[in-house]
């Protein structure tokens, strides 16, 4: 069974991808484990299933559930003005044709959840730069985010789609909205509870301990080199809420499947309503052009208009994917550790191989297809 996804993680290896690892949950029980490749290529260690992976932005999903659980208690509304809370944003810059003004709209925190805020994705520039060399500076999470606002927008907030920090934004706001550290939040009201423990955003990077080794692909060369640096670190009391996250494969399926089933860690409608898209035309527009397709709700693809595609979920920089299909009962999460990996843009054929599998059909991958759009960065 599963012969044709199979195949495709098999392509992955032949690609050059190091190792992989896949789990598929269908109607809450595990009916496919499969992993393959190594950990570490240099000394040969095979990929075991217990390895630790920066998942990069599918913390995104953590982040935001953690959200909509406050949401659920009633402390915030998604209409509310992201400077009520984070007073640093009030005073918003927008870049235009004829130079930087101020921003006419308030970011409202849905425009967070919605990447549409008109925020940007550079945590490099001079004034950030200049901040995080200060001596002593261990960036804590809430004041490092203040420290975005000084970021002109890309455009007025609410008016159009941009892949951006602001879930790191919206895991400081968990912070301020809850009282308590939002590694403490989210490992009290969602790790703990799922018995995620070996899932944190907040783990000391000298301890590489069980982490499978992390590569970077070179598109000249062709050549996969060990890439420890984990990119989304920017200090050691930083934890970043769009992609600090580190986990493994059990851990992540774990959350996966709270969503599919719901009543668990979030509402059953709450859920549904982070999966509905949310996006205006232009937005969506906006959104297709980076070569996502469907839709966009509160920090997930979502479907849209296709009842071959039923799934909500997000990918991360390093090869991670997770989806989960409340239609048919499914959710899986697969894993690598390679940033700007070759195997991009196939990671999303895994659910139509997985529910053609399923169904007993036939699917064609496109095993072929060049990744030729490097915009897609998650």
């Amino acid at each position: 069974m599963f012969e044709q996804t199979k195949a495709l993680c098999r392509h992955f290896l032949d690609m050059g991808i190091p190792g992989f690892d896949l789990i598929v949950y269908k109607d809450g029980e595990c009916v496919l484990r499969y992993m393959g490749g190594y950990a570490d290529t240099e000394n040969k260690i095979p990929i075991r299933g217990k390895e630790k992976y920066h998942i990069y932005s599918c913390s995104k999903l953590i982040t935001c559930a953690a959200a909509m659980q406050l949401w659920e208690k009633g402390i915030f509304s998604l209409e509310d003005n992201l400077s009520d809370y984070l007073p640093a944003f009030a005073e918003m810059t927008v870049k235009t044709e004829d130079g930087v003004r101020k921003a006419k709209n308030p970011i409202k925190i849905q425009d967070l959840f919605q990447m549409t805020s008109g925020m940007g994705y550079s945590m490099h520039t001079p004034q950030l730069e200049e901040y995080y060399s200060i001596p002593g500076n261990n960036c804590p999470t809430v004041e490092t985010v203040n420290m975005f606002a000084k970021n002109p927008l890309e455009f007025e907030p609410g008016e159009g789609w941009k892949y951006s920090f602001a879930h790191d934004v919206l895991g400081a706001l968990v912070e301020v909205l809850s009282g308590e550290k939002f590694e403490n939040y989210v490992k009290a009201h969602i790790f703990d509870p799922l018995g995620m423990e070996h899932s944190t955003f907040l783990h000391p990077l000298e301890d590489w301990e069980g982490f499978a080794k992390q590569y970077r692909y070179n598109s000249e060369t062709g050549q996969f080199l060990p890439a420890w640096r984990f990119w989304c670190h920017l200090g050691k009391e930083f934890a970043g809420g769009g992609g600090g996250c580190i986990s493994t494969v059990e851990d992540y399926i774990k959350f996966l499947e709270a969503l599919r089933v719901g009543d668990v860690i979030l509402k059953k409608e709450t859920i549904y309503l982070m999966a509905t898209n949310r996006l205006t035309e232009q937005q969506r527009a906006m959104y297709n052009k980076t070569s996502h397709s469907g839709g966009y709700g509160l920090g997930m693809r979502t479907p849209y208009h296709d009842p071959a595609q039923t799934d909500f979920g997000w990918g991360g920089a390093a090869g991670a994917y997770a989806s989960v299909d409340p239609v048919n009962n499914v959710s899986f999460y697969y894993s690598q550790h390679v940033l700007n990996s070759p195997n991009r843009h196939l990671r999303k054929w895994l659910y139509k191989t997985i529910r053609a599998d399923l169904l007993d059909e036939k699917v064609n991958v496109p095993l072929k297809t060049i990744d030729d759009n490097p915009k897609l960065t998650y």
